[in-house]
C-alpha cells in the first residue's frame, strides 16, 4: 500500500499547485497554460524554486520574493489538501487500473469545491472536461481490471440517477440549487455507483446532511441570512469523498 499511497501523495501536491491556477484563472476566463504564474501584486514571474508545493510558501514565509506582499494561505492549503486527498483515494481504491480515474475524479471534485466557494458557481470549462475525461478513464480502467460490464452500466446509471434526483430538487427548490450542482451530480454519481449503489446512497445522504448542518451553523452564527446563496457544491463533493471511504462501514452498521 505504501508504494501506492506515497507516489499518489507526491503527485497530489503537484496537482494541487496546478489546481490553484485553475481555480483562479478559469472563473475569470483566463488560460491555465499561459502566461506563466506571476505575483498578482507586482507582476514578477514566479521562479521555479519558488513554485515547489507547500515548501516554497513556508520558506518565503507566505510573501512574494520580489515585492514582499502576502501570498494567500489558501495556496499551500489546496496543495497539501490535494496531496492528502490523493493519498486517501489511493488507499481506498488500491493499485488497480481504475486508480487514475479516481485520482482524476478527486482532482476535479477538489477544484470544483474551491471554485464554488470562491465565485458561487461551477464553470462548465471545468465540469465538462472533468466528466468526459473521467468517464473515458473509468471505462478504460475497468476494462483493464477485467471488471464486468454491469459495473460500468451501473456507473452510468448512477450518474443519471443522481443527476435526475438533483434536477428534481433544483426545480422544486426554485433557485435553492444551481444547475452546476445538478451537472456535478452526474460526475459524482458515476464514480460512486461504480463502487456500489450503496456508496451512491451514502454519498447523497451525507451531502445533504453536511450541507444542512453547515447552512444551519452559518444561520445560527448570523454569517448569512435566509436570502444569501450558500454553495452546495462543496457539500456534494465532501459527501461523495466521505462515501468512498466509509460507505461499506455504514452499510454494515445499518444492516446489523
Amino acid at each position: 500500500m505504501i508504494r501506492t499511497v506515497v507516489p499518489a501523495a507526491v503527485g497530489g501536491l503537484a496537482v494541487g499547485s496546478f489546481l490553484n491556477v485553475v481555480a483562479y484563472r478559469v472563473p475569470r476566463g483566463g488560460s491555465v497554460l499561459r502566461p506563466p504564474s506571476a505575483c498578482p501584486s507586482c507582476g514578477h514571474r514566479i521562479r521555479a524554486r519558488d513554485n515547489v508545493p507547500v515548501l516554497s510558501w513556508l520558506l518565503l514565509r507566505g510573501r512574494c520574493r520580489d515585492c514582499g506582499e502576502r501570498i494567500s494561505v489558501r495556496y499551500p492549503i489546496v496543495e497539501a489538501g490535494t496531496g492528502a486527498l490523493f493519498a486517501a483515494v489511493a488507499a481506498v481504491i488500491g493499485l488497480h487500473w481504475v486508480l487514475p480515474a479516481y485520482l482524476w475524479f478527486a482532482g476535479v471534485a477538489a477544484v470544483v469545491a474551491v471554485v464554488d466557494l470562491d465565485v458561487r458557481r461551477i464553470p462548465n470549462r471545468i465540469l465538462f472536461p472533468g466528466i468526459v475525461v473521467g468517464t473515458v478513464l473509468l471505462v478504460a480502467g475497468a476494462v483493464a481490471d477485467g471488471e464486468s460490464w454491469p459495473a460500468l452500466v451501473r456507473a452510468l446509471g448512477g450518474g443519471g440517477a443522481y443527476f435526475g434526483f438533483l434536477l428534481v430538487v433544483a426545480l422544486v427548490a426554485r433557485g435553492g440549487f444551481g444547475f452546476g450542482d445538478v451537472k456535478l451530480a452526474f460526475l459524482l454519481g458515476e464514480f460512486l455507483a461504480y463502487r456500489s449503489w450503496a456508496t451512491l446512497a451514502v454519498g447523497a445522504l451525507a451531502a445533504f446532511l453536511l450541507g444542512g448542518l453547515v447552512a444551519l451553523g452559518l444561520l445560527a452564527a448570523r454569517r448569512v441570512s435566509r436570502k444569501d446563496v450558500i454553495p452546495f457544491g462543496p457539500a456534494l463533493v465532501a459527501g461523495a469523498l466521505l462515501a468512498l471511504a466509509v460507505a461499506e462501514i455504514v452499510v454494515d452498521w445499518y444492516r446489523g
